[in-house]
């Protein structure tokens, strides 16, 4: 389409493999230099940050191009780069900041320049200078001097659900919901009107008054502005209407001609007053992808830049009149206008691949003119002849095509191959075990073996195993591996804490360099043999929970199943086998029907049985699937555990408020630590002598209760990481019960397992009830919903609940609608195998009534069913068997020893709770009678 090409004048590829999009590129002289010339900044999705300050030189060639000392500054940030704009974010000061958008968070920053004792001695450093943490993903952010300030440049952020939120510099303003937000849109700020202007969903240019904006809250503090869900209707000043998508806005206020709005549509660019009214509009014959607007030298006409998907062209406009068009190699996501060295008005273009182009408008004709072809006189014999070979291949290969691409990946320079040996080691390699137990703990040797298609030098090898798990090394070096002689290497696992893990599964990672000089990890996973944490003992009769799983076959010989883990059973009929964890842990008996087909599991401890039901089921399908016929089956025909499933919710969630009590308790008095300082430091150094009034004792019964805090804060880490293992093997028991209670497929079950996570994290911003409560919800919302009635918008951000009501009740109204055949993939028939397998058994059920209201992050939701959960009492009624198994792992109810501290050990809500809150800080503090004992030294 366009005779002439933009010139290039510098040109880079940005980073490998990453995006960009509007909003990613700003120019300013964001260094504060004093010849005030332009650098450019850009921000990747992936969270790298340049800025560069291209100085081409002039060669026989044309322009030199890129050199590495262009690049001032990259940083890696720890989130996505949404949105840079500079301006006069700080207050004290009217410098030039860069304010970085990210997903929830919004940072300003200082570019500040070190200078050095040579000639390239100069470097740049990104100061943080603060940041305001968003309750909502952002989506977008403008700035200017809203209300007419001076000198100083405020912030609004808009959110996914049309939330905008008004950040004064260093301190937050208000936060306010625009009518109608479905979608948001792109938003700016005019300063003569003192307003904002943005394209809501319905395709309309709506602007809003600054001061209707500041007054509409019903919030009392600027902490709960940012929480709200509702506040007073805020209407328009003005709108129009678009009739169509917009793609960018920019409001442009130049001296030659009248303020203006200039909105990019999908077809059509608008030009309005300030007050709406259309001034002209633009149908376009392309797909815009980005535009710029800048001054023009004609009175009241504005020039526009325009780039172009299809053509890959840069279109200059003169309001609706089209002044030149420029070809491009790629097409532009941003344009901008920049001010460098030796030359001003540079165009500067970014691609979403990376690409960035500094160019100008030149007048040379980049024409091609193609050589002339030699002429020849055409053989139709051998043209007949060649067509008919062409059609013969193209007939041969038809039946060999494919419809997907070939997406074979390419082969990796490293290759990681993990053997577990079958056999124990002979001299046991367990060091630093924390329990006893009368037999010795053994180890098993894995071979580690690292091929290689070329020579690699310098590889690090890693090895993760989960605690209680370990290996007798955790990482070592590799100093070269050639492709004719691979590498072996033996690392031996075995258990070292007293706890049960959920899984078995450890991996071994290569870090390496490959031969295009990229960094590159090789993983290898691995299963341990179940018999490395348990071994053999005698079956127990009794036990508190049982489990029954009915099967299709005829019950297996349990001694051909668990030939390496028969013990002193060997020899036996086959009908009952026990097994025990190491360090005096429960024992888990399994037991096979002789007149049935079911297998019973029973244990002391509901989360115990995991590995065994796991193990048994794996076992079980080897033995009956080992022919063609795959038909073998299990099911659990009794009621859902959630009783006992819940207490270890409950267990769990305790040592997590535990920690935090403890946090805070801590904090204080480290406060009141460092008060005492001072005075005693006051006391001293007055030149009259006055008396400590008891200040060095203080001191001192503060200093015992700090590192009496930090104790139990290390010993409640410890037990909380035990009890997230049981939690984790109960929730992966939960999930595989309710798989086989419902007859669900594999894609329901990665589904359920997504939701219902048996991954339980240690985090203290995004727990494990949270997480799985916001995963549950959504699924009651959408797939389990009856109605559209259900469905809600603006979910609330996750936070530390209260208490397990909520999780707890969302997790059994899952398990009623799965029961009644729900399914949770869509597009499924309803499930009538629920409970229909055969000969199921009579249980004595134990139920609750749902609540006809279930609680939803955004308000109630009515649930018109009233539903009845079964709860399940197969595991047995008295909890209180539970204490027998306190010595191993964790206390259930929390820490033992919180009382001394002044914490209730469980949450109980009664009158005295807020009176134990104001007096935990003096129930702190020993008696003074009690520091006659030996004395404690003080850090200094």
């Amino acid at each position: 389409m366009s005779l002439f090409k933009a010139r290039d004048w510098w040109s880079t590829t940005v980073g490998e493999e990453e995006e960009f999009d509007l909003g990613c590129l700003c120019v300013a002289n964001i260094d504060n230099a004093t010849d005030e010339l332009d650098k450019i900044i850009i921000g990747s999705y992936h969270g790298i940050l340049r800025i560069f300050n291209p100085k081409p030189t002039k060669t026989d060639d044309g322009w030199s191009g890129y050199k590495p000392e262009d690049v001032l500054l990259e940083a890696s940030l720890p989130e996505p780069i949404l949105q840079l704009e500079a301006g006069k974010f700080v207050s004290g000061t009217e410098n030039l900041h860069l304010a970085v958008l990210h997903p929830r968070k919004i940072a300003v920053y200082k570019v500040g320049v070190t200078s050095g004792a040579v000639e390239h001695g100069r470097h740049f450093q990104l100061n943080m200078s603060f940041e305001h943490n968003l309750k909502r993903t952002a989506f977008n952010f403008c700035f200017g001097p809203f209300g007419g300030v001076k000198g100083r440049d405020f912030l609004c952020v808009q959110s996914m659900d049309g939330t905008v939120s008004i950040f004064e510099q260093e301190s937050f303003s208000f936060c306010r919901f625009l009518p109608g937000a479905l979608l948001p849109g792109p938003i700016r700020y005019m300063p003569k009107l003192d307003s904002f202007v943005t394209v809501s969903s319905t395709w309309q240019l709506e602007c809003y008054k600054y001061q209707v904006l500041a007054v509409a809250t019903d919030a009392k503090t600027k902490e709960e502005s940012q929480n709200i869900k509702s506040g007073k209707r805020v209407t328009w000043d003005w709108c129009y209407n678009l009739g169509e998508q917009a793609l960018d806005l920019v409001v442009v206020n130049y001296e030659n001609c009248p303020p203006s709005i200039l909105v990019l549509g999908e077809r059509n660019i608008f030009c309005l007053t300030e007050i709406g009214k259309l001034r002209w509009m633009k149908k376009l014959e392309y797909e815009p992808s980005c535009f710029l607007p800048y001054c023009s030298v004609v009175e009241n006409t504005i020039n526009c830049l325009i780039g172009t998907h299809t053509t890959n062209s840069l279109m200059v406009y003169q309001d609706i009149t089209l002044k030149w068009a420029a070809k491009l190699d790629f097409t532009p996501v941003q344009v901008k206008l920049a001010t460098f060295q030796d030359l001003k008005g540079v165009i500067v273009t970014l691609s979403d691949k990376g690409r960035l182009e500094c160019s100008y408008l030149g007048t040379d004709p980049a024409l091609f003119i193609p050589p002339v072809p030699e002429s020849r006189e055409l053989n139709y014999a051998d043209m007949d002849r060649e067509m008919a070979q062409l059609q013969k291949r193209i007939k041969q290969s038809s039946h060999k095509a494919v419809l997907m691409p070939n997406l074979k990946k390419q082969e990796d320079d490293l290759q990681l191959l993990a053997t577990v040996n079958t056999n124990f080691d002979d001299v046991s390699m367990a060091t630093e075990v924390e329990f006893e137990d009368p037999d010795p703990v053994p180890s098993i040797t894995v071979r580690v073996q690292v091929k290689a298609r070329l020579t690699i030098e310098h590889i690090n090898m890693h090895v993760h195993a989960c605690w209680p798990l370990k290996s007798n090394v955790s990482s070592f070096e590799i100093s070269s591996v050639d492709p004719s002689n691979p590498s072996e290497q033996f690392v031996s696992f075995f258990i070292v804490g007293k706890a049960m893990p959920a899984d078995m599964t450890v991996s071994v990672s290569a870090n390496y360099m490959s031969a295009s000089g990229a960094p590159r990890v090789a993983t290898a996973r691995v299963k341990l043999p179940v018999k490395l944490v348990i071994k053999p003992v005698a079956p127990v009769k009794n036990a508190e929970f049982k489990l029954t799983l009915d099967s299709n076959k005829p019950p297996a010989n349990l001694n051909e199943l668990f030939p390496d883990l028969l013990g002193e059973n060997a020899g036996g009929q086959g009908a009952a086998l026990g097994f025990q964890y190491y360090g005096n842990g429960p024992i888990v008996t399994v037991l096979a029907s002789k007149t049935s087909q079911r297998y019973r599991l029973q244990c002391d401890r509901f989360e115990a049985m995991w590995l065994m039901v796991k193990e048994l089921s794996g076992r079980l399908n080897s033995h009956f699937n080992r022919g063609k016929n795959d038909s073998f089956a299990l099911y659990f025909a009794g009621q859902l555990p959630l009783q006992e499933y819940f207490d270890l919710i409950d267990a769990h969630f305790e040592h997590r408020l535990n920690a935090d009590r403890c946090k805070e308790m801590l904090n204080q008095r480290a406060s009141q630590f460092r008060a005492i300082q001072r005075r005693l430091l006051t006391r001293f150094k007055d030149k009259t002598p006055s008396p400590l009034a008891n200040l060095d004792t203080l001191l001192e019964g503060t200093y015992r209760q700090i590192l009496h805090l930090a104790d139990t804060i290390e010993e409640n880490n410890q037990s909380q990481e035990v009890a997230a293992l049981s939690l984790s093997s109960a929730t992966s028991l939960f999930n595989y019960l309710i798989k086989l209670w419902t007859n669900m497929s594999e894609e329901e079950y990665k589904v359920l397992q997504q939701c219902v996570s048996p991954v339980v994290s240690s985090s203290t911003e995004q727990g494990w009830q949270e997480s799985v409560d916001a995963a549950v919800t959504h699924l009651l919302r959408t797939t389990l919903a009856k109605s559209s009635k259900d469905q809600t918008l603006n979910p609330q951000p996750l936070h530390i609940p209260e208490d397990t009501t909520k999780v707890k009740k969302h997790l059994a109204l899952m398990c009623d609608k799965l029961g009644k055949g729900a399914r949770l993939v869509e597009g499924l028939p309803t499930n009538s195998m629920v409970n229909m397998n055969p000969t199921p058994r009579k249980e004595k059920k134990a139920k609750i009534s749902a609540t006809s209201k279930t609680v939803m992050e955004n308000g109630h939701i009515d649930n018109s069913d009233d539903t009845e959960t079964l709860i399940g009492s197969q595991f047995g009624q008295h909890k209180s068997k539970r204490n027998k198994e306190q010595d191993y792992g964790s206390d259930i109810n929390g820490l033992s020893d919180l009382s001394m501290l002044g914490l209730p050990a469980e949450n109980v809500d009664d009158g005295m709770t807020e009176k134990r809150k104001k007096k935990h800080i003096e129930a702190m503090v020993p008696d003074l009678d009690d520091m006659d004992d030996e004395p404690v030294a003080l850090e200094s």
